[in-house]
């Protein structure tokens, strides 16, 4: 039966996938059906609810976050610290070594931001335009920028992934930075390299000096004062300080820049930390708009959901079946390779990565890992083969918003070495 139950909900969600329904409502469906097979084990409701508000209560610490990330993505946008920040990277990129420029200015911002989305949206955006006058193929841009965006959105203090892995494997958020970025040295290299040569293409056009830039330095006051949220994102992290104070800390100094700088209302800049940043300008609107609390909503909704899928999966043994699975692989073929199937396999089924990270996280817990080497596997398997897959919002998020083709998910260098390097690695070890 529980392989009929799982089979439904692959069939929910590639329904949901087909006629492009929104996945809340494929994930809220899920949680009908699994709290249903526990009824018919003869599981009282309460008791049914009880395991699903237990799931939520593992990951309850990650909602205070997520709403002082979307505080600070709608200040960072109000300040001109993100527009300052964009205007900046796209001034250094040069035409002889555009794709590698391209990767590390989308690596920057995301690195900064924590947000694939944001960075698209800002960065991704620009560099596209800047590689179509070059005569660049969006095919080469578009990888180069998805390689990017998630360079950051696996790395970064104020990222929501790395948030999420840390709370469901109980670790300090900056180790697991100071680990990644051991594990990505190798695979950070390889990417470059495979831009630069990329990059050596004949550019037959010549850079958009004026185009888009202009129209942000005529809606923003830009002084290099408003570097200073993003400097304290990266001092505080150096320091060791505690993400909620170090967001709050950046909060607080973009509201002063608000204000001071770009001469906005008290009013109206709590507006942008509720309700987002709208630009007064419509054709800025998809570069700039966004933030604010509530634009976090959508994310905290599928990281509830998918949490009490937890609890109730532990507390029926639903995935007891496929837990077997793969922990006899681990035994054959050792943890590394058990953990990238695994979440391959979740990737390609749970369409968002939250949801993917919650499952992986479930079936390879009993795995013999450590919780700080767990959580390093994660990042280093689900966080980025979700991007990998068409269908999946954090790759279709993406490719649209920078007008990038879906083939450009086979140049997303950076994407493929991460799991392999870990693969490699592991096959040393062993």
């Amino acid at each position: 039966m529980e392989n009929r139950v799982l089979l439904a909900f692959c069939l929910i969600l590639f329904l949901f996938i087909l006629f492009q329904g929104p996945l809340l409502g494929a994930l809220f469906l899920g949680f009908l059906l699994f709290s249903g097979y526990a009824l018919c084990q003869g599981i009282p409701l309460p008791q049914v609810l009880a395991m699903a508000w237990k799931g939520v209560q593992g990951v309850r610490t990650i909602f205070l976050v997520f709403l002082l990330i979307g505080m600070l993505t709608g200040v960072w946008r109000s300040s001109g610290t993100i527009p300052y920040l964009v205007v900046l990277s796209a001034h250094f990129i040069h035409p002889a070594y555009f794709l590698l420029l391209a990767f590390l200015s989308n690596c920057l911002i995301s690195f900064l931001l924590g947000s694939s989305f944001a960075t698209a949206a800002t960065m991704g955006v620009i560099t596209m335009k800047i590689g179509l006058n070059l005569g660049i193929p969006p095919l080469y841009t578009g990888g180069a920028i998805l390689s990017g965006v998630y360079f950051g959105d696996r790395m970064s203090p104020v990222s929501t992934s790395a948030m999420l892995i840390s709370v469901l494997t109980n670790t300090d958020i900056y180790r697991n930075i100071r680990n990644m970025a051991r594990s990505a040295l190798v695979p950070f290299l390889c990417t470059c390299a495979v831009y630069l040569l990329l990059g050596f293409r004949s550019a037959s056009g010549t850079l958009p000096a004026e185009d888009g830039l202009h129209s942000l330095a005529a809606l923003y006051t830009f002084s290099p004062w408003l570097l200073l949220p993003a400097f304290s994102i990266l001092l505080c992290s150096f320091l060791r300080i505690p993400i909620r104070y170090n967001m709050v800390i950046s909060i607080c100094l973009a509201a002063l820049l608000t204000l001071l700088i770009q001469n906005m209302s008290p009013g109206e800049m709590l507006e942008t930390m509720i309700w987002g940043y709208r630009s007064p300008l419509p054709e800025l609107g998809p570069m700039i708009n966004g933030g604010g609390m509530v634009s976090m909503l959508r994310v905290g909704a599928i990281v509830c959901l998918s949490a009490s899928y937890a609890g109730i999966f532990d507390g029926t043994g639903l995935l007891d079946g496929l837990k077997e699975k793969f922990l006899e692989l681990a035994r054959h073929w050792g943890e590394a390779p058990a953990i990238t199937l695994a979440a391959l396999f979740t990737s390609l089924i749970a369409c968002n990565q939250s949801f993917s990270i919650i499952l992986t996280h479930q079936l390879c817990r009993a795995f013999h890992l450590s919780p700080e080497k767990l959580a390093l596997a994660l990042e280093d398997t689900t966080v980025v083969l979700s991007p990998l897959v068409p269908w999946s919002i954090a790759c279709a998020v993406v490719l649209d918003s920078t007008g990038s083709p879906k083939s450009s998910v086979f140049l997303a260098c950076y994407l493929y070495l991460i799991p392999l390097w870990g693969l490699v690695r592991a096959r040393r070890k062993k």
